[in-house]
């Protein structure tokens, strides 16, 4: 049975746009996995920068309570003393 160049012109017309679709999601794909190593990247530096604010805030604590404590023992110490009083 002879081949219908119809049928033939037409599946080489379906392959070239399923080549062509295809060689673009490729480049699209690649752009998004591209993208995703920049994010991923990203995601990293900022929980970099999140345990360094993590480590400062928790030091500020603990300087702050030690601070709180002074202001706490020099008010105790004036607790009852006339303000007129020499020290």
């Amino acid at each position: 049975m002879p081949e219908d160049p119809i049928a033939q012109s037409e599946l080489a017309a379906l392959t070239r746009r399923f080549e062509e679709w295809s060689e673009r999601t490729d480049r699209e794909f690649g752009i998004v996995k591209s993208d995703l190593t920049a994010v991923r990247l990203q995601v990293g530096n900022l929980d970099q920068k999140v345990d360094g604010l993590g480590e400062k805030l928790d030091s500020f604590i603990t300087e702050q309570r030690a601070a709180n404590a002074t202001l706490v023992q020099l008010l105790s110490n004036l607790v009852g003393k006339d303000p007129d009083a020499s020290a």
